[in-house]
């Protein structure tokens, strides 16, 4: 289905403060409990949903997704190794400005170690010396942190 076919309510701002509400920070257990053929048990798999936010300089926006475009290898692999997967990023224009909105679930133990190891690794501070002057950190976002974490409201599987 076309995005102009959709209902009116996802049009234009709502579709983007919908998808924004839509996910955020939330922990869910998925996974089967039964016996597998494999072993005598299977663990559930822990998935942290993780959405959030960040403006977009217009005069950088070819660059920014010049660099996302042919992402470094190394930068996705360290992505991984700090488990997380199923990871995206989306741009969108309102009122004028440019804003960037990512999705990604967390399926590690430990989520602040594992970003502690990503923002130690050179490689992934060279790649944000990259895509930090291409981003405007909003109002409101916390001290420490880039992008605007925002709360998860709804979740289907």
């Amino acid at each position: 289905m076309k995005p102009d076919s959709w209902p009116w309510f996802f049009s234009g701002l709502s579709l983007l403060i919908g998808a924004l509400g839509a996910v955020g920070c939330v922990k869910v257990m998925q996974g089967n409990d039964k016996e597998d053929e494999r072993s005598s048990a299977v663990k559930p798999t822990r998935i942290e949903r993780y959405g959030s936010v960040i403006g977009l300089r217009p005069e950088k926006k070819d660059r920014y997704n010049e660099l996302h475009a042919k992402a470094w290898p190394e930068i996705n692999a360290m992505i991984k190794k700090c488990n997380i997967q199923n990871y995206s990023i989306y741009e969108t224009e309102l009122d004028g400005k440019l804003y960037l909105f990512s999705y990604f679930e967390y399926v590690g133990d430990d989520f602040q170690a594992d970003m502690a190891r990503m923002a130690a690794d050179p490689k992934t501070q060279e790649w944000w010396k990259e895509c930090v002057p291409c981003q405007i950190r909003l109002p409101d976002t916390p001290e420490g942190e880039h992008w605007k974490t925002i709360p998860e409201v709804y979740h289907l599987d």
